[in-house]
Formats: C-alpha cells, sequence, structure tokens
C-alpha cells in the first residue's frame, strides 16, 4: 500500500528552511564588510613637513596683525616700540641716552631661512644728527625693551631672529615662513600641525 503523504508535515519543512535561509542571508549581509569609496588612512593624513594650510599675505594684512600683537604684548609696558613692513622691515621706537629721549628708525633686510624662521639683517639706520653705530644702538635696543621669547636680538651681528618654530599657536600649531617678497608685496607662510612627539 502506498503510504499516505501528510501536508503539514511538508509545509512545516519548507517553513523551516525559509527560515534559516532567510536568517543566513541576513547573517551574511550584516557582517559582510560593504566597499566604500573612502581612501585609506594613509592617504588621508598629512606627511610630516606639509603645511596644512598655506596663507598669502601682504604687507597691509600683516602689518594689521603685527600691530594687535604687538599692542597686547606691550599693554603693560610704559616704553613701546613699532614693528612694520615698507619696502624694507622698519623697527621703530626710543630710548634715553644721557637723559634725553632719542627716536631711532632701524631698517632691516628680511630672509626666509631653512628652518621656516625668519632672520633680519639690520641694512640702514636712522637717529638723527647721532652717528652711533648699528650694534650700539640695538644694544640699547635690547636694554630698553621687551621683546617675545621666540625673537633673538644679536646686535654683534646686527640681526633679529624670529623664531617661528618656537612661536605656537594655542593649539600647538606652529607656523613657517615660505616666501618673502616686501618689494613684490608677497608674503607666503605654512600652517603646520603639531609635531608628534618624537618627532621633533
Amino acid at each position: 500500500m502506498r503510504k499516505k503523504i501528510n501536508g503539514w508535515k511538508i509545509a512545516f519543512l519548507v517553513l523551516v528552511g525559509l527560515l534559516l535561509g532567510s536568517g543566513v542571508f541576513l547573517a551574511t549581509r550584516v557582517l559582510s564588510t560593504r566597499e566604500t569609496n573612502l581612501p585609506p588612512s594613509s592617504e588621508t593624513t598629512v606627511p610630516e613637513g606639509s603645511p596644512v594650510l598655506t596663507m598669502n599675505m601682504d604687507k597691509k594684512k600683516l602689518n594689521t596683525v603685527m600691530e594687535y600683537f604687538l599692542t597686547e604684548f606691550q599693554k603693560d609696558s610704559d616704553i613701546k616700540y613699532e614693528f612694520y613692513l615698507e619696502n624694507q622691515a622698519l623697527l621703530k621706537g626710543q630710548f634715553s641716552l644721557l637723559g634725553a629721549d632719542i627716536n631711532f628708525y632701524l631698517y632691516f633686510d628680511p630672509y626666509v631661512m631653512d628652518n621656516g624662521n625668519v632672520q633680519l639683517r639690520a641694512r640702514d639706520l636712522s637717529i638723527g644728527t647721532l652717528n652711533l653705530p648699528v650694534s650700539e644702538v640695538m644694544s640699547m635696543i635690547v636694554r630698553s625693551y621687551k621683546f617675545p621669547e621666540w625673537v633673538e636680538v644679536s646686535p654683534k651681528d646686527q640681526t633679529i631672529e624670529l623664531k617661528l618654530d618656537q612661536f605656537k599657536l594655542q593649539n600647538g600649531m606652529f607656523i613657517r615662513a615660505d616666501h618673502i617678497d616686501l618689494i613684490g608685496d608677497d608674503i607666503q607662510f605654512g600652517l603646520y600641525l603639531p609635531q608628534e612627539k618624537g618627532s621633533e
């Protein structure tokens, strides 16, 4: 005799098969890694020594920045000086000599150094009718004025070095000079991310 087919049993087995198949399919879709068009992390990391931002400025804009900085820096100082850019860099101020207040104008040529710092080399001095050597005037300036820690004045070499690698912004970012052309009014700086410990 032929066995009677149990329809309920077949339906149950089909249902179990569908549930298992659906579960395997969903698990495969959930656990598989989806391909994206995002670049790998090595391509989104800025290479060491590369600026994250290049800034192009003219003398007028940079003079505004420097005036603001010096005003804040000298707000508690009785003796003040000015520093701004014309066709040369100009340091203007006053010092006392034998009880008299002497105005001076010290002109510099700026040079970008290999490490991104800026060296100012004394070129000319205007100090009224007095005939004083540049090195002596710079010595008086050092004694009379307060400069930021990252500014190094060398009367012997008649230079001022702006150590931008020591001038850190509040977030740790720092600046390097790339190009300075005062005659062409073209000044370029690079803004860099904080250096990782051990990479300095």
